[in-house]
Protein backbone atom coordinates (compact mmCIF):
# COMPACT_ATOMS: atom_id res chain seq x y z
CA UNK A 1 0.00 0.00 0.00
CA UNK A 2 2.88 2.38 0.95
CA UNK A 3 4.60 1.59 -2.39
CA UNK A 4 1.45 2.92 -4.45
CA UNK A 5 0.75 5.66 -2.54
CA UNK A 6 4.82 6.12 -3.42
CA UNK A 7 3.97 5.66 -7.32
CA UNK A 8 1.37 8.21 -7.27
CA UNK A 9 3.14 10.98 -5.84
CA UNK A 10 6.24 10.55 -8.29
CA UNK A 11 3.43 10.73 -11.15
CA UNK A 12 1.67 13.72 -9.43
CA UNK A 13 5.45 15.33 -9.14
CA UNK A 14 6.19 14.01 -12.90
CA UNK A 15 2.78 15.77 -14.04
CA UNK A 16 3.29 19.20 -11.98
CA UNK A 17 7.05 19.46 -13.78
CA UNK A 18 5.77 18.45 -17.06
CA UNK A 19 2.93 21.06 -16.80
CA UNK A 20 5.35 23.86 -15.55
CA UNK A 21 8.02 22.78 -18.53
CA UNK A 22 4.99 23.59 -21.17
CA UNK A 23 4.23 26.33 -19.69
CA UNK A 24 7.42 27.85 -19.42
CA UNK A 25 7.94 26.94 -23.03
CA UNK A 26 4.88 28.39 -23.98
CA UNK A 27 5.98 31.70 -22.98
CA UNK A 28 9.18 31.52 -24.22
CA UNK A 29 9.85 34.72 -26.45
CA UNK A 30 10.43 33.92 -29.79
CA UNK A 31 14.01 34.13 -31.16
CA UNK A 32 14.19 36.69 -34.40
CA UNK A 33 15.02 34.87 -37.37
CA UNK A 34 18.34 36.61 -38.75
CA UNK A 35 17.73 34.66 -42.04
CA UNK A 36 18.80 37.68 -44.97
CA UNK A 37 15.56 36.60 -47.17
CA UNK A 38 15.05 40.14 -48.97
CA UNK A 39 11.48 38.84 -49.60
CA UNK A 40 9.11 41.66 -49.75
CA UNK A 41 6.87 40.54 -47.46
CA UNK A 42 9.03 39.24 -44.77
CA UNK A 43 8.67 41.38 -41.72
CA UNK A 44 11.93 39.80 -40.22
CA UNK A 45 14.93 41.86 -39.32
CA UNK A 46 16.93 40.97 -43.05
CA UNK A 47 13.16 41.38 -44.80
CA UNK A 48 12.56 44.33 -47.46
CA UNK A 49 8.92 44.50 -46.33
CA UNK A 50 9.39 48.49 -44.98
CA UNK A 51 11.14 48.90 -48.52
CA UNK A 52 8.03 47.52 -50.34
CA UNK A 53 5.87 49.68 -48.78
CA UNK A 54 7.75 52.86 -49.65
CA UNK A 55 7.93 52.00 -52.62
CA UNK A 56 4.38 51.80 -52.98
CA UNK A 57 3.63 55.20 -51.01
CA UNK A 58 6.45 57.35 -52.66
CA UNK A 59 6.96 56.39 -55.87
CA UNK A 60 4.28 56.56 -59.33
CA UNK A 61 4.15 53.06 -60.45
CA UNK A 62 6.60 49.82 -58.93
CA UNK A 63 5.98 46.58 -60.63
CA UNK A 64 6.72 43.35 -59.09
CA UNK A 65 8.80 41.19 -61.37
CA UNK A 66 8.39 37.04 -60.35
CA UNK A 67 10.63 35.38 -63.56
CA UNK A 68 13.81 36.02 -64.29
CA UNK A 69 14.77 39.35 -66.62
CA UNK A 70 15.75 37.04 -69.73
CA UNK A 71 12.01 36.16 -69.52
CA UNK A 72 10.35 39.35 -68.57
CA UNK A 73 12.41 41.92 -70.60
CA UNK A 74 10.92 39.92 -73.82
CA UNK A 75 8.01 41.24 -73.23
CA UNK A 76 8.48 45.04 -72.66
CA UNK A 77 9.58 47.65 -75.10
CA UNK A 78 10.44 51.02 -73.25
CA UNK A 79 12.95 53.55 -72.33
CA UNK A 80 14.06 55.68 -69.37
CA UNK A 81 12.76 52.64 -67.26
CA UNK A 82 14.53 51.01 -63.90
CA UNK A 83 14.80 47.54 -63.06
CA UNK A 84 16.20 47.13 -59.69
CA UNK A 85 17.69 43.88 -58.09
CA UNK A 86 18.06 43.61 -54.11
CA UNK A 87 19.83 39.96 -52.61
CA UNK A 88 22.25 39.14 -50.48
CA UNK A 89 24.15 37.71 -54.13
CA UNK A 90 22.99 38.84 -57.41
CA UNK A 91 24.43 36.59 -60.26
CA UNK A 92 23.39 36.46 -63.77
CA UNK A 93 23.39 33.94 -66.57
CA UNK A 94 25.96 35.20 -69.41
CA UNK A 95 23.04 35.42 -71.81
CA UNK A 96 20.55 37.00 -69.05
CA UNK A 97 23.19 39.71 -68.37
CA UNK A 98 23.88 40.37 -71.84
CA UNK A 99 20.27 40.82 -72.14
CA UNK A 100 19.80 43.23 -69.53
CA UNK A 101 22.91 45.43 -70.51
CA UNK A 102 21.39 45.91 -73.94
CA UNK A 103 18.25 47.15 -72.28
CA UNK A 104 20.44 49.31 -70.14
CA UNK A 105 21.96 51.03 -73.01
CA UNK A 106 18.57 51.85 -74.83
CA UNK A 107 18.02 53.96 -72.16
CA UNK A 108 17.05 52.51 -68.76
CA UNK A 109 18.85 52.16 -65.50
CA UNK A 110 20.02 49.15 -64.09
CA UNK A 111 20.31 49.04 -60.17
CA UNK A 112 21.92 46.34 -58.41
CA UNK A 113 22.37 45.71 -54.57
CA UNK A 114 24.01 42.53 -53.71
CA UNK A 115 27.26 41.71 -51.96
CA UNK A 116 28.73 39.98 -54.81
CA UNK A 117 28.81 40.30 -58.68
CA UNK A 118 29.83 37.98 -61.50
CA UNK A 119 33.06 38.52 -62.84
CA UNK A 120 31.73 39.55 -65.81
CA UNK A 121 29.68 42.67 -65.27
CA UNK A 122 32.90 44.02 -63.09
CA UNK A 123 35.05 43.15 -66.12
CA UNK A 124 32.69 45.22 -68.44
CA UNK A 125 32.15 48.00 -66.31
CA UNK A 126 36.53 48.00 -65.50
CA UNK A 127 35.33 47.46 -61.48
CA UNK A 128 37.21 45.09 -59.20
CA UNK A 129 35.61 44.63 -55.44
CA UNK A 130 37.74 43.29 -51.94
CA UNK A 131 36.83 42.26 -48.42
CA UNK A 132 37.04 45.31 -45.64
CA UNK A 133 37.25 43.57 -42.33
CA UNK A 134 36.16 45.56 -39.13
CA UNK A 135 39.04 46.36 -36.52
CA UNK A 136 40.59 44.07 -34.12
CA UNK A 137 37.79 45.33 -31.15
CA UNK A 138 35.00 43.49 -30.02
CA UNK A 139 33.08 46.13 -31.91
CA UNK A 140 33.04 44.98 -35.66
CA UNK A 141 31.67 48.68 -37.25
CA UNK A 142 31.12 49.96 -40.12
CA UNK A 143 30.28 53.83 -41.33
CA UNK A 144 28.61 54.50 -44.75
CA UNK A 145 27.68 57.66 -45.84
CA UNK A 146 26.42 59.20 -48.91
CA UNK A 147 28.68 61.61 -50.95
CA UNK A 148 26.83 63.76 -52.59
CA UNK A 149 26.97 66.84 -50.43
CA UNK A 150 22.81 67.79 -50.91
CA UNK A 151 22.08 64.59 -48.84
CA UNK A 152 23.77 65.28 -45.98
CA UNK A 153 27.45 63.95 -46.83
CA UNK A 154 28.51 64.21 -43.35
CA UNK A 155 26.62 62.54 -41.63
CA UNK A 156 27.83 58.39 -41.22
CA UNK A 157 24.91 55.87 -40.95
CA UNK A 158 26.59 52.99 -38.82
CA UNK A 159 26.19 49.43 -38.97
CA UNK A 160 27.51 46.34 -36.80
CA UNK A 161 25.99 42.81 -37.12
CA UNK A 162 29.32 42.23 -39.49
CA UNK A 163 32.62 41.48 -39.57
CA UNK A 164 33.50 42.40 -43.22
CA UNK A 165 31.80 44.08 -46.11
CA UNK A 166 32.43 44.63 -49.49
CA UNK A 167 33.93 48.09 -51.33
CA UNK A 168 35.24 49.02 -55.02
CA UNK A 169 38.80 48.42 -54.37
CA UNK A 170 39.12 49.34 -58.82
CA UNK A 171 37.01 52.27 -60.39
CA UNK A 172 37.18 53.59 -64.33
CA UNK A 173 37.68 57.37 -62.69
CA UNK A 174 36.66 58.56 -66.02
CA UNK A 175 33.12 57.14 -65.97
CA UNK A 176 32.42 56.08 -62.76
CA UNK A 177 30.96 58.56 -59.91
CA UNK A 178 30.99 57.86 -56.72
CA UNK A 179 27.60 58.08 -54.94
CA UNK A 180 28.85 56.44 -51.17
CA UNK A 181 31.23 54.90 -49.25
CA UNK A 182 31.91 52.75 -46.40
CA UNK A 183 34.97 53.12 -43.31
CA UNK A 184 35.96 50.73 -40.84
CA UNK A 185 35.67 53.23 -38.24
CA UNK A 186 34.99 52.65 -34.91
CA UNK A 187 34.69 54.63 -31.28
CA UNK A 188 37.43 57.94 -31.95
CA UNK A 189 40.06 56.01 -33.73
CA UNK A 190 41.01 57.66 -36.70
CA UNK A 191 42.98 54.71 -38.07
CA UNK A 192 40.79 53.47 -40.41
CA UNK A 193 40.03 53.00 -44.29
CA UNK A 194 37.08 54.49 -46.26
CA UNK A 195 36.52 53.12 -49.86
CA UNK A 196 33.82 53.65 -52.59
CA UNK A 197 30.82 50.89 -52.09
CA UNK A 198 27.95 52.51 -53.96
CA UNK A 199 28.32 53.69 -58.20
CA UNK A 200 27.13 55.04 -60.70
CA UNK A 201 28.25 54.89 -64.47
CA UNK A 202 26.79 55.62 -67.78
CA UNK A 203 26.30 52.70 -70.05
CA UNK A 204 25.19 53.54 -73.65
CA UNK A 205 21.93 55.99 -73.26
CA UNK A 206 20.75 54.50 -69.96
CA UNK A 207 22.99 54.11 -66.46
CA UNK A 208 23.94 51.06 -63.86
CA UNK A 209 23.83 52.08 -60.19
CA UNK A 210 25.41 49.19 -58.04
CA UNK A 211 26.30 48.86 -54.00
CA UNK A 212 27.73 46.21 -52.47
CA UNK A 213 25.49 47.02 -49.43
CA UNK A 214 21.97 45.34 -49.68
CA UNK A 215 21.42 45.44 -45.95
CA UNK A 216 20.52 48.85 -46.45
CA UNK A 217 17.08 48.21 -47.78
CA UNK A 218 16.17 46.03 -45.37
CA UNK A 219 13.49 46.51 -42.10
CA UNK A 220 16.53 46.64 -39.74
CA UNK A 221 18.68 48.92 -40.94
CA UNK A 222 16.15 51.36 -42.54
CA UNK A 223 14.07 51.23 -39.02
CA UNK A 224 17.76 51.60 -36.84
CA UNK A 225 18.42 55.31 -35.67
CA UNK A 226 17.83 57.62 -38.58
CA UNK A 227 19.17 55.05 -41.26
CA UNK A 228 16.20 55.55 -43.12
CA UNK A 229 17.50 58.72 -44.47
CA UNK A 230 20.77 57.08 -46.25
CA UNK A 231 18.12 54.76 -47.71
CA UNK A 232 15.92 57.35 -48.96
CA UNK A 233 19.91 59.30 -50.67
CA UNK A 234 20.10 55.98 -52.58
CA UNK A 235 16.89 55.64 -53.77
CA UNK A 236 16.56 59.60 -55.00
CA UNK A 237 18.90 58.07 -57.57
CA UNK A 238 15.85 56.25 -59.08
CA UNK A 239 13.90 57.88 -62.08
CA UNK A 240 10.11 58.01 -60.25
CA UNK A 241 8.32 59.63 -63.22
CA UNK A 242 8.35 56.07 -65.22
CA UNK A 243 7.73 52.60 -63.88
CA UNK A 244 10.10 50.53 -61.95
CA UNK A 245 10.32 47.27 -61.77
CA UNK A 246 11.12 45.23 -58.61
CA UNK A 247 13.08 41.69 -58.99
CA UNK A 248 11.11 39.20 -56.92
CA UNK A 249 12.60 36.02 -58.34
CA UNK A 250 16.42 36.91 -57.00
CA UNK A 251 16.05 36.56 -53.69
CA UNK A 252 17.16 34.25 -50.86
CA UNK A 253 13.95 33.33 -49.15
CA UNK A 254 10.63 32.05 -50.03
CA UNK A 255 7.83 34.80 -50.79
CA UNK A 256 5.36 31.78 -50.41
CA UNK A 257 5.42 28.21 -48.16
CA UNK A 258 3.35 25.88 -49.88
CA UNK A 259 4.04 23.25 -46.99
CA UNK A 260 0.76 23.40 -44.50
CA UNK A 261 3.16 22.27 -41.98
CA UNK A 262 4.92 25.56 -41.97
CA UNK A 263 1.68 27.51 -41.37
CA UNK A 264 0.76 24.87 -38.71
CA UNK A 265 3.57 24.88 -36.97
CA UNK A 266 4.27 28.86 -37.07
CA UNK A 267 1.21 29.67 -35.03
CA UNK A 268 1.31 29.14 -31.73
CA UNK A 269 -1.43 27.72 -30.28
CA UNK A 270 -1.93 25.21 -33.35
CA UNK A 271 1.98 24.27 -32.74
CA UNK A 272 1.43 23.70 -28.39
CA UNK A 273 -1.79 21.76 -29.81
CA UNK A 274 -0.15 19.50 -32.04
CA UNK A 275 2.90 18.59 -29.92
CA UNK A 276 -0.06 17.53 -27.31
CA UNK A 277 -1.66 15.77 -29.34
CA UNK A 278 1.80 13.67 -30.46
CA UNK A 279 2.53 13.64 -26.67
CA UNK A 280 -0.37 12.13 -25.66
CA UNK A 281 0.01 9.54 -28.54
CA UNK A 282 3.14 8.55 -27.69
CA UNK A 283 1.80 8.67 -23.28
CA UNK A 284 -0.87 5.77 -24.87
CA UNK A 285 1.49 3.88 -26.78
CA UNK A 286 3.48 3.54 -23.90
CA UNK A 287 0.68 2.30 -21.43
CA UNK A 288 -1.14 0.50 -23.75
CA UNK A 289 1.68 -1.25 -25.57
CA UNK A 290 2.56 -3.09 -22.01
CA UNK A 291 -0.50 -4.43 -21.39
CA UNK A 292 -1.37 -5.57 -25.10
CA UNK A 293 2.29 -5.94 -26.87
CA UNK A 294 3.21 -9.60 -28.31
CA UNK A 295 6.26 -10.95 -28.47
CA UNK A 296 8.34 -9.67 -31.91
CA UNK A 297 10.08 -12.37 -33.47
CA UNK A 298 13.60 -11.07 -34.10
CA UNK A 299 14.48 -10.82 -37.77
CA UNK A 300 18.21 -10.26 -38.81
CA UNK A 301 19.01 -7.48 -41.16
CA UNK A 302 19.72 -7.71 -44.43
CA UNK A 303 23.79 -7.44 -44.74
CA UNK A 304 24.33 -3.94 -46.63
CA UNK A 305 26.33 -5.11 -49.90
CA UNK A 306 26.63 -1.49 -50.89
CA UNK A 307 29.19 -1.12 -47.62
CA UNK A 308 30.89 -3.95 -48.55
CA UNK A 309 31.35 -3.28 -52.33
CA UNK A 310 32.31 0.89 -51.28
CA UNK A 311 34.83 -1.12 -48.94
CA UNK A 312 36.18 -3.00 -51.50
CA UNK A 313 36.74 -0.25 -54.03
CA UNK A 314 38.63 1.56 -51.34
CA UNK A 315 41.26 -1.04 -50.86
CA UNK A 316 41.62 -1.23 -54.31
CA UNK A 317 42.68 2.15 -54.64
CA UNK A 318 44.34 2.04 -51.40
CA UNK A 319 46.59 -0.97 -52.53
CA UNK A 320 47.43 0.56 -55.88
CA UNK A 321 48.50 3.59 -54.32
CA UNK A 322 46.17 5.99 -55.75
CA UNK A 323 46.05 8.05 -52.96
CA UNK A 324 44.97 11.24 -55.23
CA UNK A 325 41.94 9.29 -56.27
CA UNK A 326 41.02 8.92 -52.75
CA UNK A 327 41.52 12.49 -51.61
CA UNK A 328 39.26 13.87 -54.78
CA UNK A 329 36.59 11.51 -54.21
CA UNK A 330 36.62 12.34 -50.39
CA UNK A 331 36.37 15.90 -51.23
CA UNK A 332 33.76 15.46 -54.32
CA UNK A 333 31.07 13.82 -51.77
CA UNK A 334 32.44 16.63 -49.04
CA UNK A 335 31.07 19.05 -51.27
CA UNK A 336 27.63 16.80 -52.58
CA UNK A 337 27.17 16.45 -48.44
CA UNK A 338 27.30 20.19 -48.22
CA UNK A 339 24.97 20.42 -50.89
CA UNK A 340 22.62 18.55 -49.98
CA UNK A 341 22.76 19.41 -46.23
CA UNK A 342 23.16 23.18 -46.40
CA UNK A 343 21.27 23.50 -49.35
CA UNK A 344 24.56 25.85 -50.82
CA UNK A 345 26.22 26.53 -54.58
CA UNK A 346 29.80 25.03 -54.28
CA UNK A 347 30.88 25.98 -57.82
CA UNK A 348 31.89 29.31 -56.11
CA UNK A 349 33.58 29.22 -53.27
CA UNK A 350 34.16 33.02 -51.83
CA UNK A 351 34.22 35.07 -49.07
CA UNK A 352 30.15 34.98 -49.19
CA UNK A 353 29.98 31.47 -49.62
CA UNK A 354 32.26 31.22 -46.20
CA UNK A 355 29.82 33.32 -44.38
CA UNK A 356 26.72 31.07 -45.56
CA UNK A 357 28.35 28.06 -44.66
CA UNK A 358 29.08 29.19 -40.93
CA UNK A 359 25.99 30.57 -40.18
CA UNK A 360 24.21 27.56 -41.30
CA UNK A 361 26.87 25.10 -39.02
CA UNK A 362 28.33 25.55 -35.52
CA UNK A 363 31.50 26.59 -37.48
CA UNK A 364 33.33 29.54 -37.43
CA UNK A 365 34.28 31.00 -40.55
CA UNK A 366 38.07 30.52 -40.54
CA UNK A 367 37.43 27.47 -39.71
CA UNK A 368 35.94 26.62 -43.21
CA UNK A 369 38.84 28.50 -44.97
CA UNK A 370 41.41 26.14 -43.40
CA UNK A 371 39.28 22.95 -44.16
CA UNK A 372 39.08 24.46 -48.21
CA UNK A 373 42.38 25.13 -48.42
CA UNK A 374 43.17 21.48 -47.20
CA UNK A 375 41.32 20.87 -50.66
CA UNK A 376 43.09 23.29 -52.62
CA UNK A 377 46.87 22.47 -51.74
CA UNK A 378 45.71 18.73 -52.35
CA UNK A 379 43.88 19.75 -55.65
CA UNK A 380 47.47 20.64 -57.32
CA UNK A 381 49.82 17.89 -55.70
CA UNK A 382 51.03 15.44 -57.72
CA UNK A 383 51.23 12.66 -55.00
CA UNK A 384 49.90 12.72 -51.64
CA UNK A 385 50.88 10.78 -48.26
CA UNK A 386 49.42 8.75 -45.97
CA UNK A 387 49.80 11.04 -43.07
CA UNK A 388 47.86 14.24 -45.91
CA UNK A 389 45.25 11.62 -46.59
CA UNK A 390 44.58 11.02 -42.92
CA UNK A 391 44.61 14.93 -42.19
CA UNK A 392 42.42 15.33 -45.07
CA UNK A 393 39.94 12.44 -43.67
CA UNK A 394 39.92 13.80 -40.10
CA UNK A 395 39.55 17.46 -40.64
CA UNK A 396 36.20 16.64 -42.85
CA UNK A 397 35.26 14.04 -40.05
CA UNK A 398 35.33 17.07 -37.47
CA UNK A 399 33.81 19.22 -39.74
CA UNK A 400 30.84 16.64 -40.20
CA UNK A 401 31.03 15.72 -36.18
CA UNK A 402 30.09 19.13 -35.23
CA UNK A 403 28.38 20.92 -38.28
CA UNK A 404 24.69 20.03 -36.59
CA UNK A 405 25.67 21.42 -33.33
CA UNK A 406 26.54 17.60 -31.89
Amino acid sequence: MKIRKKSIIYIIIGALTFALILYLEYNKKEALNWFPSYVAQHKIPYGTKVLNDIFEKKFTTTLPVSVPPFEFLKEIDTKENTYVFINNSVSFSKTELETLLDWTTQGNTLFIASSNFEKELLDTLHLETKSLYGDEGLEHQFQHRLVNPQLNSKIKYQYKKSYSTMYFSQLDTLNTIVIGEVSNASGNGTDFETHPNVIQQKFGKGNIILTTFPIAFTNYFILKDNNRNYTAGLLSYLNNENPIYIDAYYKSGKKFYSSPMYIFLNTKELKWAYYMILIGALVYVLFEGKRKQRAVPIVKPLQNQTLAFTRTIAEMYYEKGDRKSIAHHKIAFFLEYIRSHFYLNTLEVNEDFFQNLAARTHHEAYEIKDLFSIFSSLKHKEHITDAELIKLNTAIENFKANAHGK
